[in-house]
């Protein structure tokens, strides 16, 4: 898929005032610092789309952009981030769950993880929260320039065993990416142009 069109559309904190049009959405998500911002300018070849920051946990609202005239790519806070006040951080899982529970034009989650850490307790939780509700998604592993192919592999390897230890039958489909590199930005959106075809052709849009 060519990127032809990349707008902000709207930042809020309520579901209900996120964009009414039928289009199809992908959501970005992952504890703070995980590369998000990062992953979205270089998925959309715009360098200052997502607003990149040193600070770890810099998007605070639901943010989307408008791609290509047809969908949306929704930039969500992070979770995780011990540097906001519990109050704060009470207030970003409201609207985040409010967000994955209520928003019936999202049609596949991104989870974010940080391919060089060993599977992080709170990825899972959030994995199984979203099995639990029954929102499609796929992982995408980042910064995988910081760290070797082999020990790549024992990364996602310890995701796997952790997930079939539990409740999953099969692990969630996923992609390896790097921002710096544009590691796995085909495949990406490749995947997403897959599902928005899928999406015009069953709602007659095509």
């Amino acid at each position: 898929m060519k990127i032809n069109t990349a707008e902000f559309i709207i930042s809020n904190s309520e579901v209900s005032k996120c964009p009414k049009e039928p289009l199809p959405e992908y959501a970005f998500i992952g504890r703070s610092n995980v590369g998000k911002s990062s992953l979205i300018n270089m998925l959309t070849n715009h360098k200052n789309l997502a607003k990149t920051s040193g600070k770890p946990g810099k998007t605070q609202l639901i943010n989307h952009f408008k791609i290509n005239s047809n969908w949306f790519l929704v930039d969500l806070p992070g979770y995780g981030y011990a540097r906001v006040s519990k109050k704060t951080k009470e207030v970003f899982q409201q609207f985040i769950t409010d967000y994955f529970e209520k928003r019936e034009q999202l049609v596949c989650a991104f989870v974010l993880i940080d391919i060089r850490l060993e599977a992080q307790k709170i990825d899972i939780e959030f994995i199984n929260y979203l099995g639990e509700t029954e929102v499609p998604f796929c992982i995408i592993f980042t910064k995988a320039d910081k760290i070797g192919k082999v020990q790549a592999q024992k990364n996602i390897a310890a995701y796997k065993k952790q997930l079939l230890a539990g409740d999953w039958a099969e692990f969630p489909q996923y992609f390896v990416t790097s921002s710096t590199e544009s590691t796995g930005r085909e495949e990406v959106l490749a995947f997403i142009d897959d599902v928005n075809q899928q999406m015009f052709k069953n709602e007659g849009f095509v």
